[in-house]
């Protein structure tokens, strides 16, 4: 069996592939040469850059596994490769303490200005008058949308900061901790602070819009560390202009990396961002590499039997 790691994978992972005794080619295409490579592979295993495409699917004759090292799936046209016949997997808990981290982190860089205090004073500055007036997380709402391994986590540490958690997911699943469930309308209207862990559904569209916006508290805090293309970034982008936003905390946008035209949002004062990074920790890292590299082997040798 030989399989392609075509995004990166721990060292941890690889060894799992290569103990079983699979052939492992660890190299990163282009996207334009990869439907020319794919057909001598029987796995392919990607992060967030390599888009698995129904022409990389079509050209991948012997493939039987697309493992995807994370969460998101919204780079693999999964449908039609499990049309196909080929089984697609990915790792939806190995990182989602780390993004429950980061979101965290974004909510406490804004609440205090961190973001803001760190650029002023490496110039030279000292705005402590300006940055006086921050707020704490302490006895705020926490509005939590989508209630996955990622919103759990994220639940479970606002709990920790005495923070009133209200959450929805139309696929909730029961947990061990108590939190209210609400609508997402209830979700909008009631939170200081809304932070979003659900995938982007392409035929749905973003979640939030200047509907949602409008629905909320002013001077409501929101976080992305889910997807690109879940928050309408010109709506943000007027929400914080108008004051109906206070601050966003952003890690994933709908241009990646973005565009020029991203820059005014990006470079706005009351923005914290971070490149993409919520699962990219040494501990998540070796947690996916070990979970999909285990998932692979496994579905590789069901093929073989």
């Amino acid at each position: 069996m030989k399989v392609l790691i075509s995004d990166g994978l721990s060292e941890a992972g690889q060894k799992i592939l290569i103990d079983a005794g699979f052939d492992v080619v660890n190299h990163k295409y282009p996207a334009e040469e990869l439907p020319g490579a794919i057909a001598d592979f029987d796995a392919i295993m990607v992060r967030s850059a390599t888009k698995v495409t129904r022409e990389v699917i079509d050209a991948g004759s012997s493939l039987k596994v697309i493992a995807r090292g994370g969460v998101g799936l919204d780079n693999i046209d999964v449908e039609y490769a499990k049309s196909k016949g080929i089984a697609v997997l990915n790792t939806p808990a190995a990182s989602a303490i780390s993004v429950a981290e980061l979101a965290i982190g974004h909510m406490l860089a804004l609440s205090r200005n961190l973001h803001l205090s760190t650029t002023a004073m490496r110039e030279g500055k000292w705005p402590k008058k300006e940055y006086s007036k921050g707020f704490e997380l302490f006895q705020k709402t926490l509005g939590v949308i989508g209630l996955g391994s990622i919103g759990k986590e994220v639940a479970r540490r606002g709990i920790g900061l005495g923070m009133n958690v209200i959450a929805f997911d139309p696929l909730y699943s029961p947990m061990n901790f108590f939190i209210e469930i609400t609508s997402a309308e209830e979700v909008y209207k009631r939170a200081d602070i809304i932070t979003l862990h659900v995938p982007f559904i392409k035929s749905v569209g973003p979640l939030l819009t200047k509907r949602e916006f409008d629905m909320m508290k002013n001077g409501v805090v929101i976080i992305n560390c889910a997807r690109g293309g879940v928050v309408k970034e010109v709506d943000l982008l007027e929400a914080l202009n108008s004051g109906k936003v206070q601050a966003a905390g952003i890690d994933v946008f709908e241009n990646e990396p973005p565009t020029e035209a991203q820059n005014e949002l990006i470079n706005h004062p009351n923005v914290s961002v971070s490149p993409h990074i919520g699962g990219s920790t040494i501990e998540a890292q070796d947690r996916i590499g070990i979970e999909i590299a285990q998932k692979v082997v496994e579905t590789l040798r069901a093929h073989a039997s």
